[in-house]
């Protein structure tokens, strides 16, 4: 078997990213069905983001860390899908070692913060519940501040301990990845060296990367539901509920197909669904959480509507009532749609009564 070794003497292998088959006829439709997704990941997780900069009836710790989660899917998906993208339109599905490593490293890094900034999130919504006379002192500017950077920190510190080990990696033939994107358990089956080091490590921090954060926020959902049903009414449970819904939501959809990919073992048969599992993970994920905020967010969809106001932009038809004077010299009530046909009529009809 020949055999590839990555050093300083010599010039980077590449990796061929095999994606989701080699179907030409496939390629224009995954192509342009990949770019919608990415524009509409990227503007919906802007248009959030906006919305919380902007709107002072925003300005919570809830949203300030809505902000923090859509500013951190906008990257999460733009280390996988601009190159997916490019290889889905050139052809060209080939990446050198120093990119898959740079691209594992980010995606990782990434994926660490989101399960913290989740695990972040849902401390809020306990305090917010089951302790509301000291949520106010407890979840501070400051406190909201050091929780997000230290996500955002500690995503990014625990896989930069594995991806030393992971460079040091000699690799064999074929250097055929049979994935979209360069994940640690496809870059391991390629290595011809001992992988038992890499994978000890990586077990140890993808427990502190994933598992821990998943529990937290488990126990703090589990303390947030016995809460609920222990108020009386069935109006309190259901707008407290409310509070929460959205990021539980979320949450059961990231580490749902989490789980299931990387539980699910890597036989032939299973390669495909994996695919299908990631994709949803890393590619919709991000574009379904804009979706969930805004649809089941009141204050989320009102700082909509205020900002396309703002903007001359209506989403729904305005019911204009005005008063004209006819030739009688008599009232008339004119429920009209819109101002266009309001003067339109006036013209006709007589003169405006302010």
């Amino acid at each position: 078997m020949e055999k590839w070794e990555w050093d300083n003497g010599t010039s980077p292998m590449e990796f061929l990213l095999l994606g989701m088959g080699n179907i030409p006829a496939l390629q224009r439709p995954l192509f342009l069905l990949s770019l919608m997704i990415y524009l509409m990941c990227v503007v919906g997780n802007i248009l959030i983001v906006v919305l919380v900069v902007a709107d002072r009836h925003l300005h919570t710790p809830m949203y300030f860390f809505l902000g923090n989660l859509s500013s951190l899917e906008i990257c999460y998906s733009s280390t996988i899908l601009p190159r997916l993208l490019a290889s889905l339109l050139t052809g060209d599905r080939t990446i050198s070692v120093h990119g898959c490593i740079a691209q594992f490293y980010f995606f990782g890094g990434f994926t660490a913060a989101e399960c913290y900034l989740l695990a972040m999130m849902s401390y809020d919504r306990y305090l917010a519940i089951c302790q509301p006379l000291l949520y106010a002192s407890l979840m501070t500017w400051k406190v909201c501040f050091q929780m997000a950077a230290g996500s955002w920190l500690m995503g990014f510190l625990i896989p930069a301990s594995v991806t030393p080990f992971l460079a040091q990696l000699k690799f064999c033939g074929p250097e055929a990845i049979d994935h979209f994107f360069c994940d640690l358990t496809p870059l391991l089956e390629l290595a011809c060296s001992d992988t038992r080091k890499v994978r000890l490590v990586a077990f140890v921090f993808g427990f502190l990367d994933v598992v821990l954060p998943f529990l937290f926020t488990l126990a703090s959902y589990m303390c947030i539901i016995a809460a609920i049903l222990r108020i009386p009414s069935s109006v309190g449970r259901q707008k407290a509920f409310s509070t929460c819904s959205s990021h539980l939501t979320v949450v059961t959809v990231f580490y749902g197909t989490l789980i299931i990919v990387y539980m699910l073992p890597r036989t032939p048969r299973l390669r495909q669904l994996n695919k299908v599992f990631s994709f949803f993970y890393t590619v919709l994920t991000p574009l379904v959480n804009p979706l969930i905020y805004s649809l089941r967010n009141r204050e989320v969809r009102e700082a909509l509507r205020k900002a396309l106001r703002k903007s001359g932009f209506h989403p729904e038809p305005i019911a204009v009532v005005h008063y004209c004077v006819n030739k009688d010299n008599k009232v008339v009530l004119l429920p009209v749609g819109n101002f266009a046909t309001l003067s339109s009529f006036f013209s006709s009809e007589g003169k405006f009564v302010a």
